[in-house]
């Protein structure tokens, strides 16, 4: 492998200089720049995409990997990431795997190429065996989901007592035909998610046939539509909703919209996530709410501690974020109407 010291020893001059003409330093003449990016290339130095693309600076580069950055949340906790990196002195860097495993070992092993400094990834379901390795060369901590392999460190929300309180609210209400709409059990936020659905209705005293489920693509707003579709066919149609991503509450939204459904006359909605157009959707869309920047300041100052302490000193660490319940106009006992809103 070139190193600065090759392009040095080549040119007679020190690999400060190198360095500094790499990085674009402004101490340095643009005819040494120039000299030195020549060379660099010539010798294969540049070939190295991350040389080429961060100017030598891949040692303050923090990837992101996510599954869909179209989720609000990702990219809202990406903008969040990306200011508390910089006032670090650090780049974040994004990589997206759509939840595809193969497509995420491919991103891993692109960053590792480019000495990447550290990672945050929310995991797919089922990582590589190639990813675990990767990964247990670079300081990273987990987002979201949580996979054993992929080590002890990880925020989160505690998805379980947040799909549990927005069901009780529903439960409350006098509902007793409900149905959850999230990600697949495979996904350990959609597991935890339908576990606190489910433990809220035995709480409530109803069978455990009272919940209807709909599991699927949590990032697939099209599915969103597709399960409403079917959830409103039939007799036994439900009176309420909960769902378990903003994807499909955004699916479920147009879905209603455009079948005219009233809400919550005919149907108590209870979403995922607050974007801003859920509070002005219909009624005003009940929904869990998501800590998303206290999630991102405590993952990146986890991390920046992380990458100024020798290896070996990052123990197991959680950080569990409590969810939200932010009450609007979409829920009503059955057949009923939400109290109206001020304005």
């Amino acid at each position: 492998m070139i190193t600065t010291r090759d392009i040095a020893e080549r040119l007679g001059v020190s690999v400060s200089t190198v360095g500094r003409a790499l990085s674009d330093d402004p101490r340095i003449s643009e005819e040494t720049k120039f000299r030195v990016r020549q060379a660099a290339s010539e010798m294969g130095y540049v070939g190295n995409r991350a040389a080429r693309m961060m100017r030598g600076a891949s040692s303050n580069v923090v990837a992101l990997v996510i599954p869909d950055i179209r989720n609000s949340f990702y990219s809202t906790i990406a903008h969040e990431l990306s200011k508390n990196m910089e006032a670090e002195g650090f780049q974040l860097m994004l990589s997206e795997t759509d939840d595809d495993r193969m497509v995420e070992l491919r991103h891993l092993r692109e960053l590792s190429a480019t000495r990447v400094a550290g990672v945050i990834i929310v995991p797919t379901a089922r990582p590589h065996s190639d990813t675990v390795k990767l990964l247990r060369t670079v300081p990273h901590l987990q987002l979201l989901r949580r996979h054993p392999s992929l080590g002890s460190q990880w925020f989160g929300v505690d998805d379980h007592e947040a799909l549990r309180q927005a069901t009780a609210h529903l439960v409350t209400q006098g509902h007793t035909r409900l149905a959850y709409m999230g990600g697949p059990t495979e996904l350990p936020t959609g597991a935890e998610r339908l576990r606190g659905f489910r433990s809220a209705l035995r709480e409530g005293g109803l069978p455990e046939d009272a919940g209807r489920t709909e599991l699927g693509p949590p990032s697939s707003v099209d599915h969103g539509r597709q399960a409403m579709r079917r959830l409103l066919k039939g007799p036994d149609a439900p009176t309420a909703l909960v769902l378990g991503s903003i994807q499909l509450t955004r699916g479920v939204l147009e879905e209603l919209s455009e079948q005219r459904v009233k809400v919550p006359g005919e149907l108590s909605v209870v979403g995922f996530g607050d974007e801003p157009g859920f509070s002005w959707w219909g009624p005003g869309l009940t929904t869990i709410g998501l800590p998303i920047q206290e999630m991102a300041t405590g993952c990146a100052l986890w991390l920046m501690r992380r990458l100024k302490t020798e290896p070996g000193n990052d123990g197991p660490y959680t950080s569990v974020s409590p969810g939200s319940l932010v009450l609007r106009g979409s829920t009503a006992p059955p057949g009923g109407r939400a109290p109206s809103r001020s304005h």
